[in-house]
């Protein structure tokens, strides 16, 4: 036996500075399926899309979807699940260390716009496919959704705790006018295909909100 045919001890490669051949991870293949149904959803509409259409536009077969998901609306599911997740997750890391309300509820507007505004293909799955059934929208104003609106409740009430905001103003309607005005600014921004970085809307919506919500001076 020669140096030539020698058998390569498992993980030798990398060493030898032969990169190993990775297998994709359950993780990996189920990504690439949401990732896949998102853009078919927003392409095609979720109605008029298949499975097979999903399965292909991911390069798996029609079978390998169903060991990841239930159906097509548990797709549908996952995709916001997900994307609210890593909302969450982000919204997290840009409040941390932040103390000023007006600047908590900035950021939070970056998070939101800057988030779907990064993939309009997404965009368009939340702010139109999403809101084409009843049901969906039942079960997507459940715990994800609350989460993200006490984030901007918070903000709120921190404010008037402040004296930046007026202390009769209802918090929890106030969160729900700054979840309109910037969900409102997602959907203006899909429908009028314009090509500008939705996140720059970010800080002019708050900061006209805020500046329409500011302590009267006591006289």
């Amino acid at each position: 036996m020669n140096v030539h045919s020698q058998t390569v001890p498992s993980g030798a490669s990398a060493q030898h500075g032969i990169p190993a051949r990775r297998q994709p991870g359950a993780g990996d293949k189920r990504t690439a399926i949401l990732n896949a149904a998102t853009r078919v959803f927003a392409r095609r509409g979720f109605f008029n899309a298949q499975v097979a259409d999903v399965a292909r536009e991911a390069g798996v077969a029609a079978g390998t979807v169903y060991l990841y998901f239930r159906s097509k609306d548990d797709l549908l599911t996952s995709i916001f699940e997900k994307s609210m997740t890593r909302a969450l997750e982000e919204a997290d890391r840009a409040l941390t260390g932040v103390t000023d309300p007006v600047e908590r509820l900035r950021r939070l507007a970056r998070v939101h716009l800057g988030g779907l505004g990064s993939r309009r293909d997404l965009a368009i799955v939340f702010q139109v496919e999403l809101r084409q059934s009843t049901k969906f929208m039942e079960r997507f104003s459940a715990a994800q959704l609350r989460t993200y609106l006490d984030h901007l409740r918070d903000a709120v009430r921190a404010a008037q705790e402040a004296g930046v905001f007026r202390t009769d103003l209802n918090a929890t309607l106030a969160a729900k006018a700054i979840f309109g005005a910037l969900d409102e600014m997602v959907t203006n921004w899909v429908l009028s295909n314009r090509d500008h970085r939705l996140v720059d809307d970010a800080d002019p919506v708050i900061d006209l909100l805020v500046n329409g919500m500011k302590a009267q001076p006591t006289v």
